[in-house]
């Protein structure tokens, strides 16, 4: 779990959380469908939450769309840009 797939493990334990439909045996991809993975407009609420705490990041108007919700690839790359950005 976690840094092989390009993100740490924290991510992963707190994106699991919002993803009913993934099995605890069954791994995360980079390119799992999150809303496949029963990632709904609600958890995509409460997970930005937890996201902003945990990595002491801000999600920006630009971020806050499907797309960026859309994998976890790309949503930890999101984290990323707006850490860069912070720390600017």
């Amino acid at each position: 779990m976690g840094w092989d797939k390009g993100w740490d493990n924290n991510f992963e334990e707190l994106l699991r959380e919002y993803l009913p439909f993934l099995s605890a045996d069954e791994p995360l991809e980079a390119d799992t469908d999150l809303r496949a993975v029963g990632l709904d407009s609600l958890g995509v609420v409460e997970l930005l939450g937890s996201l902003e705490q945990s990595y002491d990041v801000r999600f920006v108007d630009e971020a806050l769309s499907l797309d960026t919700f859309a994998t976890p690839a790309v949503l930890w790359e999101q984290i990323g840009k707006m850490s860069e950005a912070a720390n600017r």
